[in-house]
C-alpha cells in the first residue's frame, strides 16, 4: 500500500501466471478473440516467431553496469531526448529492441537511425554506467512484462536509479481547472519511497494515474 499518494508500488501482476489458470476466467468469447489475434500476431516468418521481444546489445557484458538508466517513452518523450541530450557526440548505440504487434513490425537490421518503429539504447561515453533508452515503439499489453524483464534483465540492480519519461494528453488530466486555462505543457512526477533527492517538479495529483509501459 502506498504511504503517499503519488508514491510508485508494486502492484500484483498477473504477467506471471501460466495459461491455465488464465483460460479458467476466460468466456469462450474472450478466447475466441484471444486466437484470432494470435493468428494476426504470432505469425512465423521462416523459424522466428514474431511474438518474441529480442533485446539484442553491441556490448559482450553478461550483465551491464548501470547506475542511472533514463527511459523515455512514446514519440514526444524520445524527441525530447533526441533535441536535448542526444544531439552531441557524447552517447554511442549500444542495443536496440526488436519486436511485432498491430502497430509495430521492426525490420531486421540493428544497424539503424532512431525512427518511430524502434526501441534503442545508448550509452553514455564519458561514464558507461549512465544509460538511456529510446522507445518510440508501441509496446502491447501482453508484451509488457516481457519487455521488462529481457531489458532490465540485462542489467545489475544494486544501486540503480531508474527515471522514466512519458506524456498523455492535456485532455486526461484531472483537475478542477479547466483544462483550456492550463498552460501547457506541465510537469509532473511520481516516485517511490526509496528516491531519497529532491523532486525537480510538484507530484501529481490524485485521481490521475499513469498506463501501459511507465506504469509497468
Amino acid at each position: 500500500m502506498a504511504t503517499f499518494f503519488g508514491e510508485v508500488v508494486v502492484a500484483p501482476s498477473r504477467a506471471g501466471l501460466d495459461e491455465e489458470e488464465e483460460a479458467r476466467e476466460e468466456t469462450p468469447e474472450d478466447r475466441e478473440i484471444r486466437r484470432e489475434i494470435e493468428k494476426k500476431r504470432y505469425q512465423e516468418r521462416g523459424e522466428i516467431r514474431e511474438r518474441e521481444i529480442q533485446v539484442l546489445w553491441s556490448c559482450a557484458e553478461e550483465s551491464l553496469v548501470c547506475s542511472r538508466f533514463i527511459v523515455a517513452i512514446g514519440r514526444n518523450a524520445a524527441a525530447f531526448l533526441s533535441s536535448f541530450i542526444l544531439d552531441s557526440v557524447c552517447w554511442e548505440v549500444i542495443g536496440v529492441v526488436k519486436l511485432w504487434n498491430e502497430w509495430c513490425r521492426t525490420s531486421n537490421s540493428t544497424n539503424v537511425l532512431p525512427t518511430d518503429s524502434f526501441c534503442l539504447f545508448y550509452r553514455l561515453i564519458s561514464d558507461p554506467t549512465v544509460l538511456l533508452c529510446q522507445c518510440s515503439c508501441y509496446v502491447a499489453e501482453d508484451q509488457q512484462f516481457q519487455w521488462l524483464e529481457k531489458v532490465f534483465g540485462c542489467m545489475q540492480k544494486k544501486d540503480l536509479q531508474v527515471t522514466i519519461l512519458s506524456t498523455c494528453p492535456v485532455a486526461d488530466y484531472k483537475t478542477q481547472e479547466s483544462t483550456l486555462t492550463l498552460v501547457s505543457p506541465f510537469l509532473k512526477a511520481l516516485k517511490t519511497k526509496e528516491f531519497q533527492e529532491q523532486v525537480c517538479c510538484p507530484l501529481l495529483e490524485q485521481p490521475n494515474i499513469v498506463r501501459d509501459l511507465p506504469a509497468a
